[in-house]
C-alpha cells in the first residue's frame, strides 16, 4: 500500500478500483481513500495527489476536527461534560447517554430545531426569495446546499457542534445563493451585507 505525506504527516493511501469514470479522494483515520477506474496505476494516483496537495491539506484538517469531536460532546461550540446513562438527556451543561457517539447522534438528529431558529434571524433580510424547505443531513464535504430547482436548503447536521455564528454564516451563504448561484463578487457582496465577518467564518469552516 503506497503512502503520501501531508503537512509532514504520513498517510496511507488505500486505492479502490471500480467501474467508474471519475477519481474521488476522501480522508479518514489517517488514510487517503481513493476510488478510481481500473485503468489508474498507483504512480498515476500519487501524481494526482501531489497536484491536489492544497485540497488534501484542507481535507486532512477537516478529518482531524471530525475525529476529535468523536471523543467529546460539543453543542454549539461548547464542550459538555459527559456521564454514562441508559438514555440521552441534558442537564446543567452535562450530557447523559449510553455513549458519546449516541449523544452526538442525538444532537445531530435534532439539529433542525436549532437551525430553524437561526434561520429566523436572517430570513427577513433577504426580501424576495422563493418559499423553500429547510432540511438536514450528514454530509462529508459540504456544510450546506441550495437546490433552487427543488427550492430546498440542506444543512449539514454536523454544524450543531459549531458556534452559532458559524451556523449563521452557512445559512447566510445558502440564502445568498437564491440571488446568485455562483461565487462571483456579486455573491460575496450579498453575503457581506448580512454577515460582514464572513471571511473569518470561512477560514474556521474551510468553506
Amino acid at each position: 500500500m503506497p503512502s503520501f505525506i501531508i503537512d509532514g504527516i504520513e498517510y496511507k493511501v488505500e486505492i479502490n478500483r471500480k467501474r467508474i469514470k471519475n477519481i474521488n479522494f476522501r480522508i479518514e483515520d489517517k488514510t487517503i481513500r481513493v476510488s478510481c477506474p481500473f485503468i489508474c496505476t498507483d504512480n498515476y494516483i500519487i501524481k494526482l495527489l501531489k497536484q491536489n496537495e492544497k485540497a488534501l491539506i484542507r481535507m486532512a484538517k477537516r478529518s482531524e476536527r471530525q475525529e476529535s469531536r468523536k471523543e467529546k460532546v460539543l453543542y454549539l461550540g461548547q464542550e459538555l461534560d459527559y456521564i454514562e446513562y441508559k438514555k440521552v438527556m441534558f442537564q446543567d451543561n452535562i450530557a447523559y447517554g449510553p455513549s458519546i457517539d449516541k449523544v452526538n447522534e442525538y444532537l445531530e438528529k435534532n439539529s433542525i430545531k436549532v437551525f430553524e431558529k437561526r434561520l429566523e434571524l436572517y430570513i427577513n433580510e433577504f426580501g424576495e426569495i422563493p418559499n423553500f424547505r429547510l432540511r438536514t443531513r450528514k454530509m462529508k464535504t459540504r456544510w450546506g446546499v441550495n437546490n433552487r430547482s427543488s427550492k430546498t436548503i440542506t444543512l449539514n447536521t454536523m454544524l450543531i457542534h459549531y458556534k452559532p455564528e458559524l451556523i449563521d454564516y452557512v445559512i447566510v451563504h445558502e440564502l445568498s445563493h437564491f440571488k446568485f448561484m455562483d461565487h462571483s463578487s456579486n455573491f460575496w457582496n450579498e453575503v457581506s451585507k448580512h454577515y460582514p465577518n464572513y471571511k473569518k467564518a470561512r477560514k474556521e469552516l474551510n468553506y
